[in-house]
């Protein structure tokens, strides 16, 4: 059996008890894991006076693989986003954001199953910003858009397609106005599709894809776009199979990965035990997936819908009273019971 050694960020706010329930699941696995547990947000600015410290980086290079459970950007430290410097510092240029339909969530939608790949280290949130009058009246943000990210994100896209046996790519842009930026992304998108003759290739317009997405979900499988676009889409997916308490998250780079959930880190509901656990459940199944262990990655997967789908150990905003620990004993023993 494989010995995996992961780096551990419990968070904050309820992402310890998040993280407490999903190592339920993943100790039902009988997995030979060893976890390096390591600070980052608030824990880690009480104890290294930095939300992300330099053993905490360290960490997650060298083992090269991460589970992280939500964390909170202090207010006043320097740090737009603590999520946004840890992928910049471990150039995790890839973000997976998977979405699909269980039953048993309230949704106007139905069997929906498809990713947004979203490019990660640059456009507008490379945070090249500044005011342009000493009256700070007027502000400029530049967007930053590379042939080589692009080229990397849209043949990232086309090999997750490929591996998982998806049939379409979706490249969304805006280069009928920004035709410069969005114009090199497009032409890159369909310069890499020649590639992958194997899988069909579209593009459209992020204002149309967005209406797209709420009329016809079911028509698409791998959306690639741009970090900001990617943001806003991942969020309206998420909106269509229930919330973001369903959506896990992967930002994944040439050797290193970390997956987390896309949702905060909800501080007003620490210590009740009462957040859904489900996004980093499925993300620690992604983890899985990514080590090579895809059985269990099924399993997994299966027992969330499974535990959902039967709806007595679901938590508050699936509509049922059971506790974070509670839903996750119960998806560990569907583990088995299937």
């Amino acid at each position: 059996m494989a010995k995996y050694r992961i780096s551990l960020i419990r968070g904050d706010g309820t992402g310890p008890e998040i993280v407490e329930s999903t190592l339920l699941v993943l100790n039902a696995t009988g997995l030979d894991i060893e976890w390096d547990e390591c600070l980052a947000g608030e824990g880690a600015i009480e104890k290294y006076g930095t939300p992300i410290p330099e053993e905490t980086i360290e960490s997650i290079k060298r083992n090269k693989v991460a589970l992280k459970g939500p964390i909170t950007t202090p207010i006043g430290t320097g740090f737009r986003s603590v999520n946004v410097a840890m992928r910049q510092e471990l150039k995790l240029f890839a973000n997976v954001r998977p979405v699909r339909s269980f039953l048993g969530v309230p949704s106007r939608y139905e069997n929906i199953d498809l990713v947004v790949v979203r490019e990660n280290t640059e456009d507008l949130y490379a945070g090249v910003e500044h005011y342009v009058d000493e009256d700070r009246t007027a502000a400029e943000s530049i967007r930053i858009i590379t042939k080589k990210a692009s080229e990397r994100i849209v043949r990232f896209a086309f090999d997750y397609a490929r591996r998982n046996n998806r049939k379409k790519v979706t490249a969304v842009h805006k280069a009928n106005i920004m035709k410069f930026t969005d114009g090199l992304f497009l032409d890159v998108a369909k310069e890499v599709s020649e590639d992958f003759p194997d899988i069909e290739f579209e593009d459209k317009i992020v204002d149309n894809m967005a209406m797209q997405l709420v009329k016809n979900p079911e028509n698409f499988d791998i959306i690639v776009t741009t970090n900001l676009f990617g943001d806003i889409l991942s969020d309206l997916c998420a909106g269509l199979v229930g919330g973001l308490g369903l959506a896990p998250g992967a930002n994944i780079g040439e050797d290193v990965a970390i997956f987390e959930a896309v949702h905060g880190s909800a501080p007003k509901y620490r210590g009740q035990y009462k957040v859904n656990p489900t996004a980093v459940i499925l993300a620690s199944a992604m983890m899985l997936g990514y080590l090579g262990e895809k059985d269990w990655e099924k399993r997994i997967v299966n027992a969330v819908a499974e535990t959902i789908k039967e709806g007595k150990y679901i938590t508050y905003d699936l509509g049922g009273t059971a506790s974070t620990l509670e839903m996750g004993r119960r998806i560990a023993e569907k583990l088995w019971e299937g």
